[in-house]
C-alpha cells in the first residue's frame, strides 16, 4: 500500500464519515505542499467539517464523487486516525487494547471483549503486539455464545 489514510472532502448532503481532520490533531502531512495545495485547490481550511480523513482499509466509506487525496501517517497518527474513525465504544476498547502490555490480569478478557465488539485480529495484533497466533488460539478458545 502506497498510503496510509486518505483525506477528503464530503460532498453537500452526505452523511458524516471518517473523522474531520481538525479532529485528529497534528499531523504531519498535513504540513507538506501536496496538502495545502490540494485544500487550496479546493478552497477549504484544513479546519473544515467537509475536510474529512479514513483509514485506507476503510476507503470504501468514501463517497464515490468526493475528491479525495492518499496521505502518509506515522504509526502514532494512524492509531490516532483509526480511534477518531472509529465508533465511541471501538474507540474505548481500543484504547484498552494500547494499554495491554500493561494490564496485570483480564488479558484474555480483554481481547474476547475486542473479538466481540467486531475489532478485527489484525487490527488487535496491531494494539496489543500479540502474535496472530496467540490471537488465532484465543478465538479458538472464545466460549460459544
Amino acid at each position: 500500500m502506497d498510503h496510509d489514510a486518505r483525506l477528503f472532502l464530503l460532498p453537500d448532503g452526505y452523511p458524516l464519515v471518517g473523522a474531520a481532520l481538525a479532529a485528529v490533531g497534528a499531523l504531519a502531512c498535513a504540513e507538506t505542499p501536496a496538502v495545502h495545495g490540494w485544500l487550496q485547490a479546493h478552497g477549504v481550511s484544513a479546519s473544515a467539517e467537509r475536510v474529512r480523513i479514513l483509514p485506507a482499509d476503510a476507503e470504501a466509506l468514501i463517497p464515490e464523487d468526493a475528491e479525495s487525496l492518499p496521505v502518509p501517517l506515522s504509526e502514532e497518527e494512524a492509531l490516532r486516525v483509526h480511534q477518531e474513525c472509529a465508533p465511541k465504544a471501538i474507540a474505548d476498547l481500543e484504547a484498552e487494547l494500547v494499554g495491554f502490555r500493561e494490564m496485570p490480569k483480564d488479558r484474555e478478557a480483554l481481547v474476547h471483549r475486542a473479538l466481540t465488539a467486531g475489532i478485527p485480529a489484525p487490527r488487535i495484533v496491531q494494539l496489543t503486539g500479540l502474535t496472530p497466533q496467540e490471537i488465532s488460539g484465543l478465538i479458538q478458545a472464545r466460549p460459544s455464545a
